[in-house]
C-alpha cells in the first residue's frame, strides 16, 4: 500500500478553500472520466490520475483498447470528477468534490512531456511501471480549462484559473 503524504501549501497565505482543494486532488487517486463517443453520447469511466506540476496538467495512462481512449482520440473534450471517499454515517451531500473540464492530448512516447507524465504517474503509482512499457497504453495530459469546487454542503464555487493553476503547480 502506497502512503500518500498530505500536500503542503506554497505560501502561508493560501486561501482555506484552495488548501482544501489541494488536499482533495492530491490525496484522491481516482477520478470519474467523462468522454463523448462517436455518436456524441456521454461515457463515464474510472481512471487513476496523477498531477504533472510543471505543466499543471492531470495525467492518465489508458489502454487503446478501452472505449474512453477511443473517445479521447476522436474528441479530446473531457470532464473529470474527483471526490472524497464516502464515510460511514456522514452525509453524502456534503462530500468534497471538484469537477474539472478540459482537453486531453495524447503524448508522444519518449518526448519530454511523455517523460514528465510518466515520472509523475509512477511517483503516484509505482506498481504501474510495467504497464508503461506496454504498446497498447498511452499517456494523456489533460489541460484543465474550467473547474467547480464543492468544499462541503453549501460551499460551492467556480475556480478562478489562477487558483486552479496554483493548486496543480504545487505538490
Amino acid at each position: 500500500m502506497t502512503m500518500i503524504s498530505e500536500p503542503t501549501s506554497p505560501t502561508p497565505h493560501e486561501p482555506r478553500l484552495n488548501r482544501a482543494l489541494r488536499k482533495l486532488i492530491h490525496t484522491q487517486r481516482v477520478a470519474a472520466l467523462g468522454t463523448l463517443n462517436a455518436q456524441g453520447k456521454p461515457f463515464v469511466s474510472m481512471v487513476p490520475f496523477a498531477i504533472e506540476p510543471d505543466s499543471a496538467t492531470l495525467v492518465i495512462h489508458v489502454s487503446l483498447l478501452a472505449p474512453h481512449t477511443r473517445n479521447l482520440l476522436s474528441d479530446p473534450a473531457v470532464s473529470l470528477m474527483v471526490m472524497q471517499a464516502e464515510a460511514p454515517l456522514e452525509p453524502v451531500h456534503a462530500l468534497p468534490r471538484v469537477s474539472l473540464d478540459g482537453t486531453a492530448a495524447r503524448l508522444t512516447p519518449d518526448s519530454a512531456a511523455w517523460q514528465a507524465a510518466r515520472s509523475a504517474y509512477l511517483a503516484r503509482f509505482p506498481e504501474a511501471e510495467m504497464m508503461t512499457r506496454l504498446g497498447d497504453f498511452s499517456f494523456f495530459a489533460i489541460k484543465v480549462t474550467e473547474a467547480r469546487h464543492i468544499a462541503g454542503f453549501g460551499s460551492a464555487r467556480p475556480l478562478a484559473p489562477e487558483d486552479l493553476t496554483s493548486v496543480l503547480h504545487y505538490l
